[in-house]
């Protein structure tokens, strides 16, 4: 009995995807809930599994290939898998073996290149070879292969001379390549390329800077880190929490900051969504903490810990991505001391933290040595005036400077 692989139903801001690795070639045994193919969209990299036992019959969507939502992708010979049965081509030589190991893409560009996979190392699941551990080896210059082949023969005594010469201008030949690596763009990062082009082009962004003194928050966090820990069952106390409740309640006071353009209407909004920028080795990602205003700060903490391993190994999944009213992000991590964010749309502000620097600070007519960080606030003009972008700044600054203002609410 044959039993269809489909895609899965995408939401409705999501229009198609792509195939991006196939985890199994045909003929080979798949079990229930196996995985089976990673299609990737324009927001995060989706796992389809098996349906049921049996045997992949046949690929009906090799990777690169651009599928819609619900659509038959392969299909299965449903049956009890038998792990004592050869998988096919399995008794031949270790070259067809790796052949088995390699995407249908993979196989395919690099026979059209003349190229053994049995020398191309994989970068995929199982040592499998992708499409772009093909590329790579495609573009990779030939250098040593080049010099090999142009070695000379043991030269005589009397062609000493020459030879010498030539084997200089081939040590100078190599020593003077340059290479050029091109791999395809990801559709992540594609997406993210055009949202951010859309930005600047249809936003009227502007940013706006303070300082805040990290004092009294170092100073409390120091102080109850470890008890915060036992307590919360190894929760660690981070800063992106303080944040997290500081913007809150800042966007409580300024409802505007909080709210959205649609068409010719102000959307506002009752409650406080807020992303947290992550980076992965796709792209930059925006999961976001719903409710935000319902958390405390170890369950801030403990999601974004989560978003962040989920993040790295590609399983945030689109309900994680979906919604937002205001984002933060953190390029102190990175070690970043000021830059200027930009917005994630429909959103009208976000807040961009810095690393945490000592800095002389004139207080009180004294000079003291504080540990200070730069804030910014990219915000649309068309609807935040700076009156209302500088206040938010201000209350949220204020609330970091003094930590039990959050807890009070003033």
């Amino acid at each position: 009995m044959s039993v269809e692989i489909k895609a899965p139903q995408f939401p409705e801001s999501i229009q198609d995807g792509t195939i991006a690795t196939w985890h199994k070639s045909t003929g080979e045994n798949v079990l229930r809930d196996e995985l089976i193919v990673d299609i990737e969209t324009d927001k995060v990299v989706l796992e389809v599994v098996a349906p049921a036992n049996g045997i992949l019959a046949e690929i009906l969507k090799p990777e690169g290939e651009t599928v819609l939502s619900g659509e038959v992708i392969a299909k299965i010979t449903e049956g009890e898998v038998d792990h004592s049965v050869v998988q096919p081509q399995s008794s031949q030589k270790t070259t067809e073996t790796k052949e088995v190991l390699a995407g249908p893409a993979a196989k395919k560009i690099a026979e059209e290149n003349g190229l053994n996979l049995e020398s191309i190392a994989g970068s995929g699941k199982d040592g499998r070879i992708t499409k772009a551990d093909v590329l790579s080896a495609i573009n990779q210059p030939q250098t040593t292969k080049t010099a090999a082949s142009s070695k000379p023969a043991a030269p005589s005594n009397s062609g000493s001379s020459s030879s010498a010469s030539a084997a200089v201008q081939i040590s100078v030949a190599t020593s003077s390549e340059r290479t050029e690596k091109r791999v395809p763009m990801t559709r992540i990062r594609k997406r993210i390329a055009e949202r951010l082009l859309d930005v600047t082009r249809e936003t009227a962004m502007l940013t706006t800077f303070n300082e805040v003194n990290m004092e009294p928050v170092i100073r409390l966090r120091n102080k109850y880190k470890d008890q915060f820990e036992k307590t919360h069952n190894g929760t660690r106390l981070g800063f992106m929490s303080f944040f997290v409740k500081a913007c809150v309640e800042a966007l409580k006071r300024s409802p505007i900051v909080n709210a959205s353009i649609d068409g010719d209407d102000i959307v506002y909004h009752g409650y406080q969504d807020i992303g947290v920028a992550v980076s992965t080795d796709k792209g930059l990602v925006v999961p976001v903490l719903k409710d935000a205003d319902t958390l405390g700060l170890a369950d801030i903490e403990n999601r974004i810990r989560d978003f962040g391993a989920k993040a790295r190994e590609g399983k945030l999944s689109i309900d994680d991505m979906t919604g937002g009213t205001f984002t933060i992000t953190n390029g102190g991590v990175y070690g970043s001391m000021m830059s200027t964010p930009i917005l994630n749309p429909p959103q009208s502000a976000i807040l961009g933290m810095h690393k945490i620097q000592e800095r002389p600070v004139a207080v009180n007519g004294e000079i003291k040595i504080l540990p200070m960080m730069y804030l910014a606030l990219s915000y649309d003009h068309r609807l935040l005036d700076g009156k209302d972008a500088v206040k938010f700044l201000v209350l949220v600054k204020d609330m970091i400077e003094d930590p039990a203002r959050i807890l009070l609410e003033i």
